[in-house]
């Protein structure tokens, strides 16, 4: 059958037939020439086949020019309807990396936003992503429809019922503790279970309440006993020969590498209740009094008075998705982010009966200590980069800028090539004369997804990601902290880990995993062009591989010499990120909006401070000269978390744009002298100041 009469057949409604009297004179040439094309390589391969002796095949997908037909003509009528890059498309640019040379790469324009609110979201109901939750293009489909069936094969069931999925199904080694169901695994399991079409609640329910009948067991190891509050890392379903029956086995940390109790589990099982119930809108299982009590003794935990002197919580090495020695023990982000989240989560479901409203108010208070301490001491872009750089060392009193007494000298060379112009990010952890400069993934989407970042930060962390794509995205996403440790630093730090060799595992390797907390963090700041580009990437090579745990090298090229086959949360993390994508309005079961009533930082996009309290005390002291309402305004600028000042006044004086806000002088043709009821008034004009919102 020709091309031809494949497209007079491709419609069966004549209204609807694709014909090339459809299309422009000047469309149609182009198609006549990609037809003339598709016939010289039919006539060609049929050349080649005769030649060869190689008998036609009735598979073959020769001459299938009448479906790339519609796909043509509807290119054709998008880019006659202005499509292009202003509709989200890229573009190619120079991007220099990592400080590297030049290498061309893609930069995505940024879509509208939907800014930190989501109401934007409301319009599509939770949960509806086709069948199964799934895709309806045709190899992504089947991608999902594979997804799906792996995450049925890796249910557990305690008695009859699903009360989990194991942490990989691979069956080509020992399983050690792969056969366990881990609490941080869980959950972009649960997610996507409560994100499908028909959400299925009810293993998410078992979870949250096996869990919890867990938490109350005595949890000892050798002679000491762990809090009550405690959540185990995993547990696994065994078989009790004496007693005949199904027992669960929990593991809170007495047999994990280091013998580290997870100060994750707790915040991650706070999290997910908050998302079981946002999806199915029930509260009873919130407030049942097992349930409220649980939340208290994890949130008791961290909020006890203690030594410290910081709102941040103090933890080990290896007490969270990084269970190994990787130099994360004081205060890492990716703990803050998840207590903070923990926190706000707690504040929606904790009633307020008996202790419930004095917790309430310690726990509004640390949310807005913990958000202040996180937004201005953990932030870095190339301002604060550049001031650290020049830090005074040795000060004392309140007036410290250096407050934690960091070293200048102690800022490793990458971070000066890896820092764009352009962007952002949360640093790993700050304490005493020591700042980790490294980027984490888990803490910086964490802080977007929670409303830690502000608007201007979240921006900036997604700048950054699109500046530095080759460096934190690679050939499969994502790397889970960014640079490597080598050398004399990654034996004094790991302790010679094998299995954290640099590029591999925790030590720079790259998850598939966190594609679920790139997109939501991208939905959310309005970039999903950046998650579909990394979904992308994600289907040429993951299922093929066998859902490995992590991928290993510079660029996550490779298969994790030590990584498990078929890994649950590789394929829910994809899933998680397929059924965003596809229905943004599931971005609220897992985000939060932001919070009017926590005090904002005084910064501006790239961090700068704008030393309000200077210009109020100088107003005050007579400094500034009749600045009284100068000083009014500036106060009033202390609300605000992004503001962007303009001094331009007119299009004549282009050289406003160089000029201080603060007038030392007001000339005659700002001052307007009136009278008013027999008293002669001075009105001050200020100079035009536009607000304008982060791009």
């Amino acid at each position: 059958m020709s091309p031809a009469q494949k497209l007079e057949i491709s419609c069966d409604d004549p209204e609807q037939k694709t014909t090339p009297g459809n299309l422009t004179p000047n469309e149609t040439e182009i198609l006549e020439t990609v037809a003339d094309a598709w016939n010289n390589i039919i006539r060609d391969v049929s050349g080649a086949r005769t030649d060869s002796n190689i008998p036609a095949n009735s598979d073959d997908k020769c001459g299938n020019f009448a479906d790339d037909y519609v796909n043509i003509k509807t290119m054709l009528q998008t880019s006659s309807d202005g499509g292009g890059a202003e509709n989200g498309d890229s573009e190619e640019v120079t991007n220099s990396g990592n400080g590297g040379g030049g290498k061309a790469s893609s930069v995505l324009k940024p879509s509208p936003s939907v800014g930190m609110s989501l109401e934007n979201l409301m319009e599509v109901p939770i949960g509806s992503s086709g069948k199964n939750g799934g895709s309806e293009n045709g190899s992504a489909t089947s991608m999902m429809d594979e997804a799906w069936e792996q995450l049925s094969r890796s249910y557990v069931y305690f008695k009859g019922q699903r009360v989990g999925t194991l942490a990989a199904i691979d069956t080509g080694g020992e399983a050690l503790n792969y056969n366990q169901v881990f609490v941080r695994d869980f959950v972009p399991c649960g997610l996507a279970c409560l994100m499908k079409t028909d959400a299925d609640v009810d293993i998410v329910k078992n979870f949250l309440l096996k869990t919890l009948h867990l938490q109350g067991w005595e949890k000892r190891i050798d002679n000491f006993t762990l809090g009550e509050g405690v959540m185990p890392a995993s547990f696994k379903v065994i078989q009790d020969p004496s007693r005949q029956k199904e027992v669960l086995q929990a593991d809170f940390g007495g047999t994990a590498i280091g013998r580290v109790a997870p100060v994750d589990s707790g915040f991650w099982w706070i999290i997910l209740l908050r998302s079981y119930t946002k999806c199915t809108h029930d509260y009873s299982l919130s407030e049942l009094p097992q349930v409220q009590r649980g939340m208290k003794l994890i949130l008791n935990l961290c909020l006890s008075d203690g030594f410290d002197t910081f709102p941040t919580l103090l933890c080990a090495d290896g007490c969270s998705m990084i269970d190994r020695r990787m130099g994360i023990y004081g205060y890492p982000i990716e703990i803050q982010a998840l207590f903070f989240f923990a926190l706000r989560c707690a504040r929606q479901l904790l009633k307020p009966e008996h202790d419930g409203k004095e917790l309430i108010e310690r726990i509004d208070k640390r949310i807005t200590a913990l958000s202040y301490h996180i937004q201005n001491y953990y932030w870095l872009d190339f301002t604060q980069l550049n001031n650290i750089y020049r830090y005074k060392t040795e000060e004392y009193s309140h007036t410290a800028v250096n407050k934690f007494n960091v070293i200048p000298e102690s800022i490793p060379d990458w971070v000066f090539e890896f820092m764009p112009l352009r962007g952002g990010y949360f640093i790993g952890n700050v304490s005493p004369a020591r700042m980790d400069f490294r980027w984490f993934l888990v803490g910086n989407c964490i802080a977007i997804l929670s409303c830690l970042a502000t608007p201007s930060q979240a921006t900036a962390v997604m700048d950054l990601i699109e500046e530095r794509w080759a460096d934190l995205i690679g050939e499969m996403p994502l790397k889970i902290a960014y640079p490597a440790l080598e050398g004399h630093e990654w034996r004094s730090v790991t302790g010679c880990d094998p299995k954290n060799t640099r590029w591999s595992y925790h030590n720079g390797g790259s998850w598939p995993v966190l594609l679920w907390l790139l997109t939501a963090a991208s939905i959310k700041t309005g970039r999903p062009q950046i998650a579909k580009r990394a979904i992308e990437l994600v289907e040429q090579r993951l299922a093929k591989d066998g859902w490995p745990e992590y991928y290993d090298g510079i660029t996550g090229r490779y298969i994790g010499k030590q990584a498990r086959k078929y890994q649950t949360w590789s394929v829910t993390g994809y899933l998680v990120a397929k059924l965003m994508i596809e229905n943004p309005s599931n971005l609220l079961i897992i985000s939060l909006e932001e919070d009017k009533k926590i005090a904002k930082p005084k910064l501006t996009r790239n961090g700068e401070q704008l030393r309000i309290h200077e210009v109020r005390k100088a107003g005050q002291s007579g400094e500034l000269g009749g600045a009284s309402v100068a000083t009014a305004f500036f106060v009033s600028l202390e609300r605000c978390s992004c503001v962007k000042i303009s001094t331009v006044d007119s299009d004549v004086d282009e050289e406003a744009n160089d000029r201080p806000l603060m007038l030392t002088k007001y000339p005659s043709f700002l001052t307007d002298a009136s009278s008013h009821h027999g008293r002669t008034t001075t009105n001050y004009k200020l100079p035009i100041c536009s607000f304008v919102p982060p791009l």
